[in-house]
């Protein structure tokens, strides 16, 4: 271990044991959906599949999520914006006192998980204990005429210790599972590999890595093991409209993204389109400015492309600026709407011991 990634192992181990101490229990089943590693498996896709797949169960998921880079303070509902409007799509919005829409706001993930939930309440805040409580304390008279129960979907919670998790799935990437196998600062571990113990179901994403696949059976022999993958299912516009894949095939585009791992985006955009004309990569969670439309819009005019093409996590940041005024139209960029694939038997055991 080198000295950087001990200090790190140092901080990382006061802050697991303070938190554990204080862990608190929601009074609804929590099923968390983590990784073990910084950005790139996939967690909100996995969300959204975990959400609609507890509905068609029969439960009403309740999402809590961190918000990353969020601005909003303390917790707070987060609902859909309609495209080029305040209006928000929402479930009952007069009886809700706190909400946000922008992604400036809730962060992109959030932002995209309402898009895509409609009817999910999803809600923001860093104590992902007090995001429930509030979720019930605002939610009371609906939660109370319901049927059938609620459940917890916790993002991005395998190291979230101040919650107690009645269910661990754990998302690795497998085409690189763990980068160089060294603790942050130095790779991209954000805790020792032996804690993968602690995980009841791993999901091996992008690829069928059975020598993955081996190595955590031993490390986590109770869990399970099973494989996904992220399918592209439609193409649609900032306005939300969706149009089949094939649309793309003879089309020209010029491809950016701001996301954790791009190099995966561009080869998925060059397998559904046959002339990428170009691309531009920006940092993880970039936010992005007039300035940079601009430029997109005047490098695919350039290059006399059809269509500027991105990731869904990038449009609902896209979509805050009014694109029509830099002479590109908003029907003219499209993101990739892709879904998480796994197995019947995957979400069976996700849902098999929840009550």
């Amino acid at each position: 271990m080198t000295l950087p990634e001990f200090f790190y192992y140092l901080g990382y181990s006061f802050d697991k044991r303070r938190k554990l101490k204080g862990q608190k229990r929601l009074p609804h089943p929590v099923i968390s959906i983590g990784n073990i590693t910084v950005g790139g498996t996939g967690k909100t896709p996995a969300t959204i599949a975990i959400a609609e797949d507890a509905k068609k169960r029969g439960f009403n998921p309740i999402i809590l999520t961190r918000g990353y880079k969020g601005k909003a303070k303390g917790p707070c509902f987060v609902l859909a914006r309609k495209f080029g409007s305040s209006e928000v799509r929402d479930f009952h919005t007069s009886d809700l006192p706190h909400f946000c829409s922008s992604a400036l706001e809730a962060g992109d993930e959030p932002v995209l998980m309402a898009e895509r939930l409609p009817d999910v309440p999803i809600v923001k805040c860093a104590d992902r204990y007090e995001g429930g409580l509030f979720a019930i304390k605002n939610l009371k008279s609906q939660i109370s005429n319901l049927k059938s129960p609620v459940v917890f979907i916790l993002d991005d919670g395998f190291q979230h210790w101040k919650l107690y998790r009645d269910m661990d799935v754990v998302l690795i990437d497998g085409l690189n599972p763990f980068g160089n196998r060294k603790l942050l600062p130095i790779g991209r571990l954000r805790e020792p590999l032996k804690e993968l113990k602690r995980a009841d179901v791993f999901v091996i994403t992008k690829t069928k890595n059975e020598l993955l696949a081996g190595e955590l059976k031993k490390i986590s022999p109770s869990a399970s093991v099973y494989f996904s993958e992220y399918r592209t299912v439609k193409v649609r516009n900032a306005a939300g409209e969706e149009f089949p894949v094939g649309m793309l095939k003879d089309k020209k585009v010029f491809a950016f993204c701001g996301i954790a791992k791009p190099e995966s985006f561009i080869q998925t955009v060059r397998s559904v389109c046959e002339d990428t004309a170009g691309s531009k990569i920006y940092r993880d969670h970039h936010r992005y400015s007039q300035g940079d439309i601009l430029y997109l819009a005047e490098q695919s005019k350039a290059l006399k492309c059809d269509f500027l093409i991105t990731t869904e996590k990038d449009m609902v940041k896209i979509k805050e600026f009014q694109i029509s005024n830099f002479k590109f139209q908003g029907d003219n960029i499209l993101c990739l709407k892709i879904d998480f694939a796994a197995d019947a038997a995957f979400f069976d055991e996700v849902f098999k011991n929840i009550p």
